[in-house]
């Protein structure tokens, strides 16, 4: 066998020269920026040439004609490093069933082009281009499937523009598909006009990765676009972090941070005079009766204010009620069951039975489900028609289990609609209910929480259930807090822990934890028997690495645990050797290892494999699939670009263009973890997350596990936790819309 002569490459200084060849592999592929390495059959060598240069995309069975050098790997060998190439017609049979049926077709695999192939033999090509109409004449091809092809033929190459001009200027190719199927042919057009609309309309493409496709286009840094853009920005990024708006200043010295750029200094005055001219085009809303001007996207502002004048008008109203008959039905109710209802709990039964809205909180084993089993029983006593709704999907299915009556999402309440991408439920179509629970109200952001009010009845009762001491939402706002804080809507705090409860040594821990104390947390070698365990004995991340693998291989199973199951690791950030990201692909290695029957494939850094656990991270309203909605990856169909998840009893397809809205879940931030329970759970705790560490983030995610919990992490980091109070200030105006409303009154 023989390989490229070594005199081309030892020749350092030889001319560009030219090879033809056929795509046999492709060895790697970064879609970040298109560098590739590949295995190329070339007709005048007998070993498969590797070949290295960037490429928006290639496939197997292409044939290519590169122009490049010869060069010397210190460890890879000889390559031929390409600086042009183009791409021809296969010349073989066997060229073209490669290259139709290595996946670059959606619609088309290896059997498919098989049968093309060997109907039109070498005119295949040709006949795809100029008359696919005719595929019809291949057997096994329906017309349906000759429509997929012809479109996915079309699009294959308006893709493949986009990709070379995005490339051009520096993009990554990753988000071509998604360009594409956002602006269809007029994508290179409106890139060209205005990138920064990308920022608005494609998910995954920010600010940043827009004005980098501006610079490179030649778009002026003083551009009205990248100012409103940039401001944009600033109140989006704001917003992940919860805030429902910024004040003026704090706005202006972000943004001017962010616009300044080498070749070009943004003033302060220049980013305000921009926000007058916004304000005044009514792109935001700035909201000066206070001290410092607010400044709010329109959406947040209205949905805020909305809520607020919601809220307060239902506080006026209360059913008529006998007291005295709620007493005695109260009475007969604890007798027939047995049971002891506490002062706190007695109190918040009758304050339901007639308030129009009423917020019951409390910690873990407090009786807050008992509460709202009970609050239920007696609404169903009074003939009242109830509905039962939590944020997620697994904290409904728990409302239903202790409650006896069917509880669903919020968004299943309001029904969604995929067509409009807004509820069918609102002010002109109200919920037909008397009375309505909430649970994990915690969770509950600005604007689920605005979209539900809104569908409320004025006349039917509202209980919202929570934990307080939780992590707030993750979307914006801090609702179930400004409403406890405004002390305008009646508030049952339970304070009472039961005794079945505190036998408990998570639920003691909890208690602790919020109360500022270190836990008693057991060590592992010490007690395996208790629910609340701490693997220590070392301060290092890569410690905690070993010990949560060796607690999931060997700790689980010994406790009768499903590894693959009934294990959530829930981490204070995603960076870092104990963040999500690393712990993703260590434990998927060790849960769900690589198999010749299990499909995988590669996307964004991620492999994504049959039976991997995943987490949604962005609302698809087509999918009905929200944002930390977890599923399990059953089916990966590399002919269709497909992928099939099950999320509890729904399958949902992906295409996989769209994966980058999903990630790996064996590990998932504490934050992600808000509204679920998990059998066992597991959470890293150390110093390299110092920034996150606080009580209510370890509270949050210790009151996560039903079963088990074990802390992994240096007691320095545990200790920091603890001690650190510091809630997340949030900007939100909701409290203060309350108090006013009320004062007006």
């Amino acid at each position: 066998m023989s390989s490229p002569p070594s005199a081309l490459v030892s020749n350092s200084r030889s001319p560009t020269e030219s090879i033809t060849g056929v795509v046999e592999r492709i060895t790697y592929y970064s879609e970040e920026s298109g560098y590739t390495v590949a295995r190329l059959q070339v007709p005048r060598f007998h070993d498969l040439v590797t070949i290295v240069g960037s490429f928006p995309t290639i496939q197997p069975g292409q044939t290519l004609k590169l122009q490049g050098n010869w060069k010397e790997h210190p460890q890879y060998g000889q390559q031929f490093q390409v600086v042009h190439y183009s791409e021809t017609k296969p010349a073989t049979l066997t060229g073209m069933e490669k290259y139709l049926g290595s996946g670059l077709v959606k619609g088309v695999g290896p059997v498919t082009a098989k049968r093309i192939v060997a109907h039109f033999g070498l005119d295949t090509l040709d006949i795809i281009k100029n008359q696919i109409e005719r595929l019809i004449e291949v057997p096994g091809i329906g017309k349906k499937r000759v429509a997929q092809i012809a479109k996915t033929w079309a699009d294959q190459k308006v893709i493949k523009d986009v990709m070379v001009f995005l490339q051009g200027h520096g993009v990554s190719t990753t988000y071509a598909v998604k360009i594409f199927k956002q602006y269809g042919a007029n994508a290179i057009s409106i890139v060209n006009e205005n990138p920064y609309q990308l920022a608005i309309d494609v998910y995954g493409i920010g600010f940043l990765t827009a004005d980098k496709i501006a610079q490179n286009i030649g778009i002026s840094p003083w551009s009205k676009y990248r100012y409103r853009s940039g401001i944009l920005h600033v109140l989006s990024e704001a917003a992940e972090d919860g805030h429902c708006y910024l004040p003026q200043p704090e706005l202006i010295e972000i943004a001017v941070k962010l616009l300044t750029i080498s070749e070009h200094k943004t003033e302060s005055e220049s980013v305000a005079l921009v926000i007058q001219e916004m304000r005044q085009e009514t792109q935001l809303i700035v909201e000066t009766d206070g001290e410092v001007p607010a400044c709010y996207q329109p959406s947040f502002f209205y949905a805020e204010q909305h809520l607020g004048k919601l809220l307060s008008e239902r506080l006026y109203r209360q059913s008529e009620l006998d007291l005295n008959r709620v007493r005695e039905w109260l009475s007969k109710f604890t007798s027939l069951h047995q049971i002891q209802l506490s002062a706190q709990q007695q109190q918040a039964v009758e304050i339901a039975a007639s308030s129009g809205v009423m917020i019951l909180t409390g910690g873990p084993g407090s009786g807050k489900t008992f509460t709202t089993r009970t609050i239920v029983a007696l609404w169903k006593a009074m003939g009242k028609k109830i509905a039962l709704a939590a944020p997620t999907g697994r904290a409904a299915q728990r409302m239903s289990e202790v409650t006896g009556i069917e509880a669903k999402t919020i968004h299943r309440l309001l029904e969604f609609d995929p067509s409009n991408r807004g509820f069918k439920r609102g002010v002109d179509n109200p919920l037909p209910y008397d009375a309505i629970a909430i649970d994990e109200a915690s969770m509950l952001d600005l604007f689920i929480a605005h979209s539900l009010l809104k569908a409320i009845a004025p006349n039917t009762q509202l209980l919202i259930i929570g934990d307080s001491d939780q992590l707030p939402s993750v979307g914006p706002g801090n609702v179930l807090k400004d409403l406890i804080d405004s002390n305008c809507i009646p508030v049952i705090r339970l304070t009472e822990v039961f005794r079945q409860a505190a036998s408990s040594a998570i639920i003691r821990a909890a208690y602790q934890i919020n109360q500022g104390y270190y836990p008693k947390v057991e060590p592992i070698s010490d007690n395996p028997a208790s629910d609340c365990l701490w693997h220590g004995g070392g301060t290092e991340p890569e410690h905690g690495v070993q010990a949560i693998c060796d607690i999931i291989q060997h700790l689980v199973p010994q406790l009768g645990f499903n590894p693959a199951t009934d294990v959530q690791v829930l981490c204070p950030m995603t960076r870092g050797v104990v963040g999500t990201r690393n712990l993703n692909s260590v434990l998927q290695k060790l849960i769900n290892s690589p198999h010749c029957d299990k499909a995988e494939i590669e996307r964004g850094g991620q492999i994504f494999r049959v039976g991997d656990r995943i987490i949604q991270l962005k609302n698809d309203y087509d999918k009905e699939i929200f944002n930390g909605d977890l599923g399990i990856v059953t089916e990966i169909d590399r002919t269709e670009q497909e992928m099939m998840i099950q999320f509890d009893q729904r399958y949902v397809k992906y295409d996989f263009a769209d994966l980058n809205e999903i990630s790996l879940a064996w590990s998932v931030s504490i934050h992600k973890s808000q509204g679920s329970e998990y059998p066992v759970v597991i959470i890293p705790l150390y110093m390299q997350h110092y920034i996150m560490l606080n009580r209510n983030l370890f509270y949050t995610a210790i009151t996560r596990a039903r079963k088990l919990a074990v802390v992994v992490g240096s007691s320095k980091a545990i200790g920091l936790a603890v001690s650190q109070q510091r809630a997340q200030h949030r900007y939100t105006r909701l409290q203060k819309r309350l108090l006013s409303a009320q004062s007006g009154k």
